[in-house]
Formats: C-alpha cells, structure tokens, sequence
C-alpha cells in the first residue's frame, strides 16, 4: 500500500494570481507542476492547466520519434 499523497497548500505555492484568469488563487485549484505548486483560480483553470501540459507532451513526444526517423 502506497503512502497518502501529501496535499498540496495555497501557501507553498510559487504565484498569487491564476495564469490564465488573473485572478487570485484558491486553495481547491492546486497543481504540482515541475516540482512547485501552481495555483489556479478554480479547478477549471488547473484543469485546462493539465489538458494544455498534456497536448503539449504529446506534440513534443510525436516531434522527437519523427526527428529520430521512428514514424517511417
């Protein structure tokens, strides 16, 4: 059985505002992103947070196995 994940608290995080709304952040809408807690608005904001995160991987992953000739 795994540990119960520490949860995360608005004032660990590293920003103030929410990045997408800029307004201020609330303690139901944090994210661990590279190692920081990233506040959002609302969970809605942190969500199309994780979503973006998530196409951009991909777009890169897909980038780097056609650089290396993988999608011949």
């Amino acid at each position: 059985m795994s540990p119960a994940p520490v949860p995360l608290r608005i004032e660990d995080a590293v920003n103030e505002t929410c990045p997408w709304s800029g307004r201020p952040i609330a303690a139901d809408s944090l994210t661990l992103y590279n190692g920081a807690v990233v506040g959002f608005c609302e969970p809605d904001c942190r969500d199309r947070f994780a979503r973006a995160l998530s196409a951009f991987e991909d777009a890169l992953q897909a980038r780097r196995a056609a650089s290396a000739g993988l999608n011949q």
